[in-house]
């Protein structure tokens, strides 16, 4: 399975928002839209959560210990 970069994701999601912000769209599609909206999200905090777990292992690696983040 190719990794689909956070990019892409955001952009994936913006894609579903514009579709979503159609007037017209039927319910049955306007609801797989957003369950697919939810998804790419939840991707995308996931991938955003990992990074900044990697970024604080560096900083601390690098004696930079006082950094913190609240979450």
């Amino acid at each position: 399975m190719e990794k689909v970069s956070f990019e892409m994701k955001i952009k994936e999601l913006e894609q579903i928002i514009k579709e979503l912000d159609n007037k017209d769209i039927e319910l049955e599609k306007a609801v797989n839209l957003y369950t697919k909206g939810a998804e790419v999200l939840s991707e995308c905090e996931k991938i955003l959560n990992e990074n900044q777990k990697l970024v604080i292992q560096k900083m601390t690696e690098s004696g930079l210990e006082d950094f913190n983040v609240e979450g």
